[in-house]
This record gives C-alpha cells, sequence and structure tokens, in this order.
C-alpha cells in the first residue's frame, strides 16, 4: 500500500528525559493506526512533532514523498496534515462557523468570504457523515458535537492525515462507537487517519493496525486482525496485566445516606428526588450515559452544591451544608472528574498537590509556615508507593502524563485513611496498567473499611468493582442491584431506562 506517512528515526528528549527514542513508523493511505502505549509512553510527544508544535533532535517526517520543515505546523496543514487534540481548542462564545473558518482566511476578508464558507462546510459536513449546525454556539452544544467540530475544523483546511489525540477520552461509549463509524466512513473517502488510545476493545474495533510504544521507543507492530487485546496489553505495559476484581466480604454500617434528594442547577433539576447508601466495605457503583446528573452527584458530595430538597447525610450528620474543606476534614476524599481543572494545580510542584487538602495540619505546617522538608518526604513517599513515574517532588504536576496524576491524586486521598471516597471516573484516559493500580487501590480502601462511591461510564468497570450498582437516567436513579445479579446487558438497559418501565410495572 502507498505511503502517504513516514516517520524516520525520531528522536526528542527534555533534559535527560527520552520521550521519543528513534522511533519510525508509516501509514498507508486509507489506513486507520492506533498508537498504542501507556501514560506517557512518548504518544503525544511523536504527534506533537509530526504536527509541528515540537521540533525533534533526530529523525524526519516525510508527508507523500516530501521532508516536512521541522517545528512549523502551519507547513504541516499545507502539506495536508490535521490534528484534533485530546482537550478541544475551541473558543465556546463563538459559534460553529466562526470556530472552523477561524485562523484560515485574513480576518478582514471573514465576513466577505461567510457565504461561501458556509457552504463549503456543509459540502464537507455531508461528505464525510458530520452533521452540525454551523450556527449553533460552542459552548452549547454536547461534547460529542464539538468533536465533530474539531474533526471539520481539520477538514476544512484539506486534510488528507488526521491525528487524533485520545479522540473518546471525554466520550461516552454509544458516542465513541458512532465516531468510529463516521471515521471509518471518511477512510472509505480516503482519507488516512492515526489514533492515540488507551482503550484496548476500541483499537481492537477500529484499526487495521497497530503500533506500541513503550519508554519512548517503537517495542511492537501488529495487524489487528492478528492479535488480540490480551496480547496488546503485555506489550503496551512489558508484562501481562491482570485487573484485580472484588472479593465477597462483610459490610458495616451506613456511612452516607441521600433521601429524595434534588438538586437544581440553572433553573433545572439535576438530579431529581435521588436516594442511596453506602456502607463500610462497599462500593456503590454509579453507572449511566454522560450528561444524566453524573456531574451534579459528584458536585453534590464534593461540597460544591447543595441539595435543594432531600437530606444527605455523613455518619448520621447533616452533610448537604458541609464545604468542601468541611468534608476533607471529616475524612471525605475526592476524586474529580476532571483532574487537570479540580484535582490538581498544574503549575504546582508535585510536593505542594500532595499535601494541598492537609497543608494546614500539624504534619505539614507550623505556626503558619508550610513544613517543606516534611511535604517534600512525604511525596517522595508518594512517588514510590504509586508508582508515579517521571515524577520527583519538584516536578511541575503539569509534566506529568494523566494516568501518573490521576496516581498522585489517590495517594494523596487514600494516605489521609478517608472514611468515604468519592471516586468520580478515576480510570478516564488511563492505560491498562494505570487502570490495574487504581482499581488495587479502591479495592484495598475497601478491604479497609472505606465507603467508595463509584461514578463511571465503563461497564466493566463497575462489574469488576462494585457491590451495588444502580443507573443514572436524566437525573434519577435506579433502585440497586446486586453485582450478583447485574451483568452488561441488564446494565445496559438499566443505563438506557429500562428500569423505568420496571417500576411502571
Amino acid at each position: 500500500m502507498t505511503a502517504v506517512l513516514e516517520l524516520d528515526g525520531i528522536t526528542k528528549r527534555f533534559g535527560t528525559l527520552v520521550a521519543n527514542d528513534a522511533v519510525s513508523l508509516s501509514l498507508a493511505k486509507g489506513e486507520i493506526l492506533a498508537l498504542l502505549g501507556e501514560n506517557g509512553a512518548g504518544k503525544t510527544t511523536l504527534m506533537n512533532i509530526l504536527f509541528g508544535h515540537y521540533t525533534a533532535d533526530e529523525g524526519e517526517v516525510h508527508v507523500f514523498g516530501s521532508t516536512l520543515p521541522p517545528g512549523k505546523p502551519r507547513a504541516a496543514i499545507e502539506a495536508g496534515v490535521g490534528m484534533v487534540h485530546q482537550h478541544f481548542t475551541l473558543a465556546g462564545n463563538l459559534t460553529v462557523l466562526d470556530n472552523v473558518v477561524l485562523g484560515s482566511e485574513p480576518l478582514m476578508r471573514l465576513q466577505s468570504q461567510r457565504a461561501r464558507a458556509r457552504a463549503r462546510l456543509a459540502a464537507i459536513a455531508e461528505r464525510f457523515g458530520l452533521p452540525v449546525d454551523p450556527d449553533a454556539r460552542i459552548g452549547d452544544l454536547s461534547v460529542g458535537e464539538r468533536q465533530r467540530v474539531e474533526i471539520l475544523k481539520a477538514l476544512y483546511r484539506d486534510a488528507s492525515i488526521l491525528i487524533l489525540d485520545e479522540p473518546t477520552a471525554v466520550l461516552a461509549r454509544p458516542e465513541a462507537e458512532r465516531l468510529f463509524d463516521t471515521l471509518r466512513g471518511m477512510t472509505r473517502g480516503g482519507l488516512s487517519l492515526i489514533f492515540i488510545s488507551h482503550k484496548l476493545h476500541e483499537v481492537m474495533a477500529a484499526s487495521d493496525r497497530v503500533v506500541v510504544l513503550r519508554g519512548g521507543r517503537n517495542v511492537a507492530e501488529r495487524r489487528t486482525a492478528d492479535t488480540d487485546p490480551d496480547e496488546l496489553a503485555e506489550l503496551m505495559v512489558g508484562r501481562r496485566v491482570t485487573r484485580p476484581r472484588r472479593q465477597q466480604h462483610a459490610t458495616g454500617a451506613p456511612v452516607v445516606i441521600g433521601t429524595d434528594i434534588t438538586v437544581r442547577e440553572g433553573g433545572e433539576r439535576r438530579l431529581d428526588g435521588v436516594s442511596f447508601q453506602v456502607c463500610e466495605g462497599e462500593i456503590l457503583g454509579i453507572v449511566g450515559v454522560s450528561g444524566n446528573g453524573q456531574a451534579a452527584l459528584g458536585r453534590l458530595l464534593s461540597g460544591l452544591a447543595r441539595p435543594d430538597a432531600g437530606r444527605l447525610t455523613l455518619n448520621g450528620e447533616d452533610m448537604g451544608a458541609l464545604g468542601p474543606r468541611a468534608l476533607v476534614r471529616a475524612g471525605v476524599g475526592r476524586i474529580p472528574e476532571d483532574r487537570h481543572a479540580e484535582g490538581a494545580v498544574g503549575e504546582l510542584p508535585v510536593w505542594e498537590n500532595a499535601v494541598l487538602e492537609r497543608m494546614g495540619t500539624a504534619e505539614f505546617s507550623s505556626r503558619g509556615f508550610v513544613r517543606r522538608g516534611a511535604a517534600r518526604r512525604f511525596a517522595h513517599t508518594l512517588i514510590e508507593r504509586f508508582d508515579i513515574r517521571g515524577a520527583a517532588a519538584e516536578t511541575r504536576t503539569r509534566l506529568l502524563s494523566g494516568g501518573n496524576m490521576q496516581k498522585l491524586i489517590l495517594g494523596r486521598i487514600l494516605s489521609a485513611g478517608p472514611r468515604f471516597i468519592l471516586a468520580n471516573q478515576p480510570t478516564r484516559g488511563l492505560d491498562e496498567g494505570a487502570i490495574a493500580a487504581v482499581h488495587a487501590e479502591l479495592l484495598a480502601a475497601r478491604a479497609e473499611g472505606a465507603a467508595i462511591l463509584l461514578i463511571t461510564e465503563e461497564l466493566e468497570e463497575a462489574i469488576g468493582l462494585a457491590d451495588r450498582m444502580q443507573a443514572i437516567v436524566r437525573g434519577r436513579l435506579s433502585a440497586p442491584v446486586a453485582a450478583e445479579q447485574a451483568d452488561s446487558r441488564r446494565l445496559g438497559l438499566m443505563m438506557a431506562g429500562m428500569w423505568e418501565r420496571d417500576d411502571a410495572a
């Protein structure tokens, strides 16, 4: 098959860290290539070199047989390379059309070219099966719709090679399946795709070929039809990976009880009369498609929202009126949905993030001054215990990969011995090795008596960890189902609201 892209011996160093070590790969016309690897394996760095955001220390990039000038994104765009980043780069206050054409035309010509741009965008959207309202405001679109706009931006600039960095990191599974159906249709039109992913089921379902990076090196290449998820997981991590699973044991008294809770935000009911309880030594799984009230439930249990009706208690005491600081002091550990925006301060070093929620305690402060030595020693302990790779006490937290940042947050929480843990999408965007590590830590906390409420969109995660499960649909919760009575089919029906029919019956 004709190669449209070749990376030849790409090496990139950041100080003493070798992010890419003589990596070579090729992409054929009309092919979907999956780039697989652990968090921090060098995948995103490699793609940023291809797109011109970074300059390689060694090696070359060839597009359609021509050498691409290093460090020049415009040269990459003009050569037909488009990139869709994991974190969207859209202006929320502008329309779809404005976002798509922004940067592609001189500012003085934007207004005069608007009708032509609208017609061209409509033609591209129809050709590639990416329907979107050009006049819709980005801030009003769903996550899946924003993903479409990012892809349309690249196609509008005549991209024939499309790079997608973790394209489903913020998508629910139905949205992800629709996206990959669309991408397969786009390759039939001659587009060539590289997508970065940690999700093995997506790699198996969507790709033609897989390249595995480990420690910055290309360690394996497989035709997707000739491999399986177990082999890919082992190649990715360098050892056999098995996710731990919940073992039955006795649970204790209720720790958190929610009774008929309603939460209104922006004039709408985000939670509508929900009831639940989590006991000592138990994991309660809340499953649902994104946008059905999980975010409001997370804010409620983090002290960022208060119930408009109903009652929320922690160890028998009113929990609904407590703010985040009071909840932490009361023994609540919080793994937020968005680790970048809510879980850590990226510009602070690892040691400060490690003690962020306990800065005022005697262990880490004295007479109003931070005990930096104690904080740094504590951070080093977390790095060792939780295998936070690429980290030292002074490392800027934003430089950590997503999985290692999640391990830092988890270590900070578990080291305080919480009585109740909110685990909100705890493995989103993580690789198999990191997922197994996070699951093991949650199950260890459960064994020590912690009550854990797990909010997840991954059915396999809920089935492997939770003792009981409830589905959330349009802000309402189903009755709990014991793990022994739950399987993927039943949970999938519950996530679609089928339990409401059972209630009616």
